[in-house]
């Protein structure tokens, strides 16, 4: 397998990333319940926008890799802590999952960002600006959780 197909592998395995946490967020955004959750379905819907973005510039990149974006027949659900619980007044379990989620993908680009290292300049600048995203979501949440915890 060449550079160029491992990088647009995983590239890929980040775009579903992306394609995952937006139906999850939109999913919590709208089954939230609760004064408390106003806050954090707010943000969710925002960061709708901004993973979703993420996702497409991850499938323009695979095109110029000269790979293709599966469609989705190959989607396999990953995000198992991202799920919405039956409790619509949970909200640690939504910022939980959300932290969850975006450590998964700070480590994924993180990884992506090591293997362009001297191969693929433009994907590793590209790697890089969605991490610093995903860092800033991370962060976030994380302070959304002190909230909730002593």
């Amino acid at each position: 397998m060449s550079e160029k197909s491992k990088i647009a592998d995983e590239l890929i395995r980040a775009y579903w990333g992306e394609m995952e946490t937006v139906m999850n967020y939109v999913a919590h955004s709208v089954n939230l319940d609760g004064v408390r959750a106003e806050e954090i379905k707010k943000i969710l819907i925002a960061e709708v926008t901004s993973e979703m973005t993420h996702a497409q510039t991850l499938a323009k990149r695979v095109k110029e890799l000269g790979s293709q974006t599966p469609g989705s027949e190959a989607f396999r659900s990953v995000q198992k802590t991202l799920q919405p619980s039956s409790d619509t007044t949970d909200v640690v379990h939504t910022i939980k999952g959300v932290i969850k989620a975006e450590k998964e993908a700070v480590e994924l680009y993180r990884s992506i960002i090591k293997l362009c290292e001297g191969k693929d300049y433009v994907t590793q600048d590209l790697c890089i600006r969605l991490l610093a995203d995903e860092e800033a979501h991370l962060s976030t949440f994380e302070g959304f959780l002190k909230e909730y915890t002593p």
